[in-house]
């Protein structure tokens, strides 16, 4: 029993949050050796993810240079009061 593309697609992005059973590991093991789009769209997935994990924690990072910077502002600021 072979998945359709639209299954196995549904597969990959499962893949992602959870763990699938082994059932559905066996399912996108076979499909994806013969059908080298869904393999293809695997990768491109893995790489969209990546990207925007690298994003989002890039931009969640503090600026310790930064923090430190503004801190010295408000402590001078404080000393002119």
């Amino acid at each position: 029993m072979v998945n359709s593309c639209k299954k196995t697609t549904e597969l990959i992005d499962k893949q992602t949050l959870t763990s699938l059973s082994i059932k559905e590991r066996l399912q996108l093991y076979i499909h994806k050796s013969m059908c080298k789009t869904c393999t293809a769209y695997e990768q491109q997935s893995k790489f969209i993810d990546n990207a925007v994990w690298r994003w989002i924690s890039n931009k969640t990072k503090p600026n310790i240079e930064e923090s430190n910077n503004r801190k010295k502002k408000i402590l001078q600021e404080l000393d002119k009061s």
